[in-house]
């Protein structure tokens, strides 16, 4: 019999409506059920595509004499962390400081009928084991201390609710705005670079995109080197899906080489800009060719038939991680004539031990095609075509196989972040028809998020739902300025200046400055946080902050301004003191001290798309590049310049303009050396 789980959208919610678990959503009748029934609740937060999500759920969930003691003592919810990132928010950070252990999921908290966390961890074994007690053993204890222990927990409930309220806390005027925080962050992220295989620190490795984005964007070569050497052992390891384009979730090892095989659309957007930057700089045909097998994964298996984006790839297939993803010698060999068999054991190392479970591979480029060929006797030409058929045959023989589970949900922040890398990728490559693929998905999601000037967080199976996050708003506004920069429409300037109200109207703290997860009318929970360092996702403070800026340099309203100087000045102190967690806000402090140059091209066509393709590649992410259209009527004032019938420039810095520019070899020497004069 489904239980109160079964009328939910959310595909991770759906997985575990024939639970024999009592699960409720997170709302109103389970909350007030706890409080009528004096009951702890059980709190189990997760996500669709989560390996050790499943793990617990085949082991205990769908257990009947485990869920027999799960309902008998408890009110349980479940909630879906990508749906609901506000509640795991609040429980990661309890977790934290009930455990001083790092939290993850499936995260277990056990609450009190108020909502306030008493206990927890993350995944927890049916059986003893891994250090682990047993779940239902486990759920006694805490039942048990729930009862006789009530006032040694009422009293933890206080400095629970006292250390959360603290970690929201910003002081009004927190700090004057300065370049210090900026150099130092670039030393200590430069301390933990791993010099041999790219990225920083050891395993478990992650990609970090905001990390890298603020290190190659900050006139520092030492840093930007270490972003594309990262980028290089990214492209060649196994963290990317070698066959079918995209990159899993972070590395198990630090050379790259197994990943955890989920597919987060979070990532791959703000990777597909990097790698864009990073072919504009270095004309390396390796980012290039990341790029199209990215764009080409998210059309293929991420794209909704209205245009957005699903959300996620799970790692498993058939109940075994990475089982879609790796292979055995003889099935290679059953697919490849002998030489291009002959290429793919030299160069994805098939030649040497398995580097996967069950004697089974994961291909990485261990070999470049010069090597090949030494090794083989042949032309580089020749192994670069045996590789590529190869690729396409191996691709095709996957395609036959059990496919992971996706979750097929419509994020409205994972959605924006995948428009602006869609974008900038665009813009650097000179492909319309990546623009129009940002566009549709634009389009899709206004169409089906934006009511009566808000946003929602989610949309799936003709529903959106869940008051918006910061992350929407902020994310969304930034993902339509460079779709502007892309390709100028009025409706989607219209759109971006509509964000830009709400994100002020709905979520700035305007005593301390910065701005609230939450919305001010959103649900009442145990905290209001305001969210400052960058995690798997960049923070919505430091994108709001930058976004706001250059909305301000649009606009030319200085309450955009000062909104985004309040926003930094309120992280300043936090950021003096551990400023290497804080990129995104690093880089909305640097456009504060140093205006974004802001060019403007506008004449007849075909004469204005040439300017626009040389601005495009030479441009830094810093710029902001907008050719207008002759038919543009929205043009906000920052835009209005002087046009006649014959293309043309004005560049500004701040308050400091260059006289008008006629030729593009003026334009583009502007570019190249970085001077407004």
């Amino acid at each position: 019999m489904p239980n109160h789980l079964a009328a939910e959208t959310s595909p991770y919610l759906q997985q575990h409506k024939d639970n024999p678990v009592d699960w409720y959503p997170w709302g109103p009748v389970a909350l007030e059920r706890a409080r009528a029934e004096d009951k702890p609740i059980l709190l189990s937060v997760g996500y669709s595509t989560c390996h050790w999500c499943h793990v617990m759920a085949h082991e205990s969930f769908e257990d009947p004499a485990t869920a027999a003691v799960m309902n008998a003592h408890f009110v349980c919810i479940k909630v879906d962390r990508e749906e609901r990132p506000d509640l795991d928010q609040i429980y990661q950070a309890a977790l934290r400081m009930l455990t001083r252990r790092a939290g993850g999921w499936p995260l277990t908290m056990f609450l009190m009928p108020d909502q306030t966390p008493f206990f927890g961890g993350t995944y927890f074994p049916r059986e003893a084991r891994y250090n682990l007690p047993a779940f239902v053993g486990l759920l006694q204890g805490v039942a048990a201390a729930f009862h006789q222990r009530r006032a040694e927990i009422e009293a933890q409930n206080q400095a629970v609710r006292a250390a959360l309220a603290e970690t929201s806390a910003t002081v009004a005027g927190a700090g004057a705005l300065d370049v210090a925080p900026i150099r130092q962050a670039l030393a200590d992220i430069k301390q933990g670079f791993d010099g041999v295989s790219g990225g920083f620190g050891g395993a478990p490795k992650f990609p970090r995109p905001a990390e890298l984005d603020f290190l190659f964007w900050s006139g520092d070569t030492e840093a930007r080197n270490m972003v594309l050497l990262t980028l290089e052992k990214m492209a060649l390891g196994g963290v990317m899906d070698q066959l079918g384009g995209g990159f899993f979730r972070y590395s198990v090892d630090a050379q790259w080489q197994i990943p955890h095989f989920e597919k987060m659309l979070y990532d791959n957007g703000p990777l597909l800009g990097l790698y864009a930057d990073a072919w504009a700089v270095t004309a390396n045909p390796l980012f290039a060719r990341v790029a199209e097998a990215l764009v080409a994964w998210l059309e293929r298996e991420m794209t909704s038939p209205k245009g957005a984006f699903h959300s996620a790839l799970d790692a498993d297939s058939e109940h075994e991680e990475g089982k879609f993803y790796v292979w055995s010698l003889p099935e290679v060999a059953s697919l490849l004539t002998p030489e291009e068999h002959a290429v793919a054991r030299l160069t994805w190392g098939l030649d040497s031990t398995p580097n996967f479970e069950n004697h089974a591979w994961h291909l990485n480029v261990v070999r470049g095609p010069a090597e090949v060929a030494r090794g083989l006797g042949c032309q580089e030409e020749t192994v670069a075509i045996l590789v590529d058929s190869a690729r396409a045959k191996l691709f095709a023989g996957r395609e036959g196989r059990v496919r992971p589970g996706r979750d097929d949900k419509v994020l409205t922040s994972w959605n924006a972040l995948m428009i602006k890398g869609l974008a900038r990728a665009a813009r650097r490559f000179s492909r319309p028809d990546w623009m129009a693929l940002a566009r549709r998905a634009a389009d899709a999601l206004h169409a089906a998020v934006w009511k009566s000037g808000r946003l929602l967080a989610s949309h799936k199976d003709g529903q959106a739902k869940h008051n918006a996050y910061l992350d929407d708003y902020a994310f969304l506004l930034d993902g339509l300025l460079e779709l502007l920069q892309a390709g100028w429409r009025d409706q989607d300037w219209q759109w971006a200046v509509a964000l830009a109200d709400a994100l002020l109207d709905h979520f700035e703290d305007e005593v301390a400055g910065g701005f609230f997860f939450t919305s001010h009318d959103h649900e009442k929970l145990i905290q209001r946080a305001k969210p400052g360092y960058d995690n798997a996702q960049p923070s919505g403070n430091g994108v709001a902050a930058r976004a706001l800026n250059r909305m301000g340099v649009l606009t030319g309203e200085a309450r955009h301004v000062r909104a985004a100087e309040r926003t930094v000045g309120a992280f300043m102190s936090a950021m003096v003191a551990q400023p290497a967690p804080h990129p995104s806000l690093l880089g909305a402090l640097e456009d504060l001290l140093k205006p974004p140059r802001l060019a403007v091209l506008g004449g007849p066509e075909p004469e204005l798309s040439h300017w626009k393709v040389a601005s495009n590649r030479l441009a830094s992410a810093r710029d902001l590049v907008l050719a207008l259209p002759d038919g543009a009527t929205r043009v906000p004032p920052g835009l209005d310049k002087p046009r006649g019938g014959y293309v043309n420039a004005h560049v500004c810095s701040g308050v400091t303009c260059m006289p008008e520019i006629f030729q593009l070899t003026d334009l583009t020497d502007v570019f190249r050396t970085g001077d407004v004069q």
